[in-house]
């Protein structure tokens, strides 16, 4: 008997198919780092900590963490994201 595909099996084949961008089709975040200065993030599910040191933002598969030194907010929308400040460490945690 054939395995049936997962639906996110699925929906990455389609989205393969019809040429689609992964983050949209597979609602995945999408990073843009400049430097060690500016994040800007979208597809992002709201913010569970925010501080100068450490930012937690929850996606829709875990957590962002981001880690550094003077870290700001500089733009909110409901699903994009810009953070400044100088930025040591991004991690993914599921």
């Amino acid at each position: 008997m054939p395995k049936k595909p997962r639906p996110d099996r699925l929906e990455q084949i389609l989205g393969d198919m019809l040429e689609l961008p992964k983050d949209l089709v597979l609602d995945l975040p999408r990073l843009v780092v400049i430097g060690q200065r500016e994040l800007y993030l979208q597809n992002h599910k709201g913010i569970i900590e925010y501080g100068d040191c450490c930012i937690r933002i929850n996606l829709s598969r875990g957590l962002l963490e981001i880690e550094g030194e003077g870290l700001e907010i500089k733009l909110i929308m409901p699903d994009e994201i810009t953070i400044t400040g100088l930025i040591n460490s991004l991690r993914f945690v599921e």
